[in-house]
């Protein structure tokens, strides 16, 4: 059976945390951080902690999106904004993500909770592409853009050719970019509209923005993220492009 870090004590839960950044290629000045990268939402809430991942996900998402999109921009200058958009898209796809975390074996030492243990989310590849954004946010606060880079530029080089990328599994946000552009439109943002109910199980509301500034699409999750990907996808049910 699997062990976690919620069930490993002391010396033994900093070993394997002290393994993990040996692997990870990166030495953290503390294991608060990196421990915080490892537990989920659903570990927080069932333990009381009230710090889990999904804030280091975030910040994660962005260092790994200008990490890579300088790479491609130096590497193709052949290529122009659309075909650098695609080829970033393949590389920090969710399976590309998944595929790091499996590598560097980052499943063992997710904090989860029982519930959510028992439904496999051990192995579910969006928790593990998700844990794997929130270790490179937390190499980010501890050592800043430069470690941060190292160690994607690594895993990257690494990886097997992301091939398995394609269309269809595309996360909605990558698939609603590239129909606006497609359309000759910008990007849109994200913006936070609403959040209600209790820390512990709040609900968030997030609006699609274009360039113009006009609300297109509007999503509800239990995270900021999850919410944009809901207006994602409902962005994309207007354009009329099926999920």
């Amino acid at each position: 059976m699997t062990t976690d870090c919620r069930d490993v004590q002391g010396g033994r839960e900093s070993d394997a945390l002290r393994e993990f950044s040996e692997r990870l290629g990166y030495d953290f000045r503390g294991q608060d951080l990196l421990r915080e990268a490892l537990t989920h939402a659903s570990y927080a809430n069932e333990a009381g902690t009230g710090r889990c991942n999904e804030r280091l996900e975030y910040l994660g998402d962005a260092v790994l999106e200008l990490c890579v999109s300088e790479a491609l921009f130096l590497r193709h200058p052949e290529y122009d904004e659309g075909e650098l958009t695609k080829a970033r898209a393949m590389t920090v796809c969710s399976s590309s993500l998944a595929s790091w975390a499996a590598k560097l074996r980052i499943s063992p030492l997710l904090r989860i909770s029982r519930g959510l243990e028992l439904q496999g989310g051990r192995s579910n590849p969006s928790i593990l592409a998700d844990a794997m954004e929130a270790v490179l946010g937390a190499i980010f606060l501890d050592g800043g853009y430069e470690q941060a880079a190292s160690v994607i530029r690594r895993l990257e080089s690494s990886a097997e050719p992301p091939s398995q990328c394609g269309v269809a599994n595309k996360d909605a946000k990558t698939r609603l970019q590239e129909a606006l552009q497609a359309m000759g439109s910008h990007p849109p943002t994200y913006r936070l509209s609403r959040r209600s109910g209790p820390d512990h199980a709040s609900t968030f509301v997030v609006e699609a923005v274009l360039s113009d500034g006009s609300v297109f699409a509007t999503g509800r999750g239990s995270s900021i993220k999850s919410a944009e990907f809901a207006a994602a996808e409902s962005a994309l049910a207007r354009l009329g492009e099926s999920s």
